[in-house]
């Protein structure tokens, strides 16, 4: 059997036809006597916009006061996130976390455990113990502290960090939970400074 040709017939568009847009979908031409009506309708939609009333404007809002943190004359906390300030605050998270000895977190640490989980949260890997840990970074005397420096006491067998006003961040002992302790120049071994 051969093909079947389909017949038919598009219905013709009049000769005298009118061309609209709709706006987003295309050109249509419509028969003109239709043209008469469309062109009313545009008139009474334009003359019904017309006599509305024009919007309320809107309200003005007073700009809050920015807080200071955003104040061009005050210090910047964000443009100072130096690795010692990451892992010391870091290790201001742990505050009341449970001394465990050989734990490094994260949620017990030993004092060598605080310290190495602390500078591990700002990308850098420190030795496990405290002996270790002595011999990282530069020295730094103690008159020379800044918060998050690392501070070796009792020995060489205890570690922490500077957490400024003569305080030590450290994991102290079994039974205890990390906390604050005071500092003095007395108590420490070496003071070291991640560069």
């Amino acid at each position: 059997m051969g093909a079947v040709a389909a017949t038919g017939a598009m219905p013709a568009i009049p000769a005298m036809a009118t061309t609209i847009n709709v706006p987003g979908i295309g050109d249509f031409d419509i028969p003109q006597e239709l043209d008469q009506p469309i062109q009313q309708m545009n008139q009474q939609v334009q003359q019904a916009l017309a006599a509305m009333p024009a919007p309320a404007p809107a309200p003005q809002f007073a700009m809050p006061q920015l807080p200071a943190l955003f104040d061009p004359g005050a210090q910047d906390m964000f443009s100072h996130n130096t690795a010692s300030d990451v892992a010391l605050d870091a290790a201001k998270s742990k505050v009341g976390a449970m001394y465990s000895w050989g734990a490094s977190g994260p949620y017990n640490f030993d004092c060598s455990g605080l310290v190495q989980w602390a500078y591990k949260q700002a990308g850098i890997e420190l030795p496990r113990t405290s002996f270790e840990q002595s011999h990282v970074g530069a020295p730094v005397a103690f008159h020379d502290l800044q918060p998050g420096d690392i501070v070796v006491t009792n020995g060489g067998g205890h570690v922490g960090l500077y957490a400024g006003d003569g305080k030590l961040l450290n994991a102290v002992q079994s039974g205890q939970p990390v906390s604050y302790t005071s500092l003095r120049p007395d108590m420490v071994v070496t003071a070291r400074r991640m560069v």
